[in-house]
């Protein structure tokens, strides 16, 4: 591999770790429009696996609104990434995927906590205007709720 390969590589790597990170800050600030933007137009999100929805990422961000309004405070850490970009005989390609764990706490105006934590699956496709998700997949792994189990489901 050149040097000139490696500066892409890691620019590429960059350029998607500022993806993630995007995600992670829009849902929390409740910026729909940015969660929007990162997405590819064909774009699709899948919460199903920590009880929420699957669809097209306008849909899904919709949901997350009506959803999320029950938590005014949250705040994602998405750590341990890793990034895998496709390999093209030694030159990256298009397409990459994040396999990144996160802590979700969260809190309701009541003051009751609510935390999560699982991993994501983020599927990345490099367009004209940069790297944007083409899917995420949200596999939670386990949770805890400050109130009653009826209120968490």
């Amino acid at each position: 591999m050149t040097q000139r390969v490696d500066l892409a590589t890691v620019m590429d790597r960059l350029a998607i770790n500022d993806v993630v990170t995007g995600y992670a800050v829009a849902v929390d600030d409740a910026d729909w429009a940015g969660y929007q933007a990162l997405f590819t137009t064909d774009g699709r999100a899948d919460y199903r696996g920590a009880g929420g929805i699957e669809g097209p990422a306008a849909e899904v961000a919709g949901w997350l609104e009506q959803t999320l309004r029950l938590f005014p405070v949250r705040q994602h850490l998405i750590v341990n990434r890793r990034v895998l970009i496709q390999d093209l005989g030694g030159y990256p390609g298009d397409g990459a995927e994040v396999r990144a764990d996160y802590v979700n706490p969260m809190r309701l105006e009541s003051g009751d906590d609510f935390v999560s934590g699982g991993r994501y699956v983020f599927g990345l496709t490099r367009t004209e205007g940069g790297w944007r998700l083409r899917s995420v997949t949200v596999l939670e792994k386990w949770r805890h709720a400050s109130f009653p189990a009826a209120v968490a489901e």
